[in-house]
């Protein structure tokens, strides 16, 4: 499983000309999930996002997790994240999960997040999103599961 976390000032995903989940200070998740990929990896790094200390204390150091400042969590699911680009010209995607199994685990992720307290929006599994967010700093982090 891997995870690409950007820190935001404020974040929205758009399906079809409508809003679906939208948030304000936070991270923007986005959420690629691989075949063999289990509930294991879910809560992984479900306590990984959640406890990153990269927001800023009262000293300008990141040393502040995302639930120390009540942040919240705009997961949007990316297959892409697991495009190879190695050879040729066009990504090859065999490592991203079938699509039942990647919304499985991508929803026990966002559970995991919000038995943590975490509010979490989401953009809808398996559409074309829009994805509009101020990245914070910018902060962005690839974080894979072990």
């Amino acid at each position: 499983m891997r995870v690409v976390v950007q820190r935001s000032k404020e974040a929205k995903v758009t399906v079809e000309g409508k809003v679906s989940g939208s948030i304000t200070k936070g991270f923007v998740v986005l959420v690629g999930v691989t075949h063999d990929d289990q509930e294991k990896d879910a809560a992984f790094l479900a306590e990984k996002v959640a406890n990153l200390r990269v927001f800023e204390d009262d000293n300008g150091k990141m040393n502040l997790s995302l639930l120390d400042v009540a942040g919240e969590v705009l997961s949007v699911s990316q297959f892409t994240l697991y495009g190879d680009c190695r050879k040729g010209r066009r990504p090859n995607f065999m490592e991203a999960a079938r699509p039942d199994h990647a919304n499985e685990i991508y929803e026990l992720f966002n559970s995991k997040l919000r038995e943590k307290g975490v509010k979490v929006e989401t953009g809808v599994f398996g559409a074309m999103m829009d994805v509009q967010l101020t990245n914070d700093g910018p902060v962005t982090l690839i974080i894979d599961s072990p």
